[in-house]
């Protein structure tokens, strides 16, 4: 394969138990500090730490950010359309997940 390749995606596993300040979240997905409060304000993320540049977000926040910013930018769905959004893809992870441990089948079986 070609260095040079644009249609290589390189995925990076993540520790569950890494924490990312506010500026590397803001880096991560190219958006201003702003835009990851509105996020904390309509509850999509959860930091942990006093407010502004001493918060630190979990490893889900970087998941929950990639959906948000995906629902926005390409599908035009607002704030609390997105928080509503998260949560019902939660949920249906965890009844997806029930579902497979009742069957004793591995991921994806259906």
């Amino acid at each position: 394969m070609d260095d040079n390749d644009s249609s290589v995606v390189v995925v990076e596993l993540i520790d569950e138990q890494k924490t990312f300040t506010l500026a590397e979240l803001c880096r991560c997905f190219a958006v201003e500090a702003e835009h990851i409060e509105s996020l904390v304000e309509h509850g999509i993320l959860e930091p942990v730490g006093r407010r502004g540049r001493h918060w630190c977000f979990s490893a889900g926040s970087l998941r929950r950010t990639r959906i948000t910013l995906h629902l926005q930018r390409d599908l035009g769905v607002n704030l609390a359309g997105a928080a509503l959004a998260l949560d019902l893809l939660e949920r249906i992870e965890e009844l997806d997940a029930r579902v497979r441990a009742l069957r004793g089948g591995a991921p994806g079986d259906m």
